[in-house]
């Protein structure tokens, strides 16, 4: 069978959520979060997760403001997909993210209560909601 296996991240200027997912069953899952130094990603461990699961191609949550418009950390994901693109030579797509931090902490509260609410957990489920999203278009 024919690997289809993406990645996506939730950029932050802290730490950058990661989950994998696939187009066989247009579904994703949490898998780890990164930190980052001064809004640097560590990329020997984003390396270690491009070896292990050799995407097809990796999906950049795109964070905008509610009305549409783009903030700093905008510029910054968008500088973050590109060095994805450089760095591993796969194809990157952005995709809209506004909101899935809150969906995310709604899912992780209802399933795990609230002493899960933690930020690596939900920086990787909101990573795993990008995905979906991004899967259904």
């Amino acid at each position: 069978m024919i690997k289809m296996t993406i990645i996506a991240f939730d950029f932050g200027t802290k730490s950058i959520g990661v989950a994998i997912g696939q187009k066989l069953t247009y579904t994703a899952r949490p898998l780890t979060s990164i930190t980052t130094k001064k809004g640097i990603p560590d990329w020997i461990n984003l390396k270690k997760i491009f070896l292990e699961w050799k995407p097809i191609c990796v999906v950049v949550g795109l964070p905008l403001n509610i009305d549409g418009s783009k903030q700093k950390v905008t510029y910054q994901s968008e500088r973050f997909a590109k060095q994805i693109k450089k760095k591993f030579g796969t194809k990157v797509y952005l995709h809209d993210e506004r909101l899935t931090t809150i969906e995310a902490k709604n899912l992780i509260f209802k399933y795990k209560g609230y002493k899960f609410l933690k930020k690596n957990l939900i920086d990787s489920q909101s990573a795993a909601i990008i995905l979906e999203s991004w899967l259904l278009i």
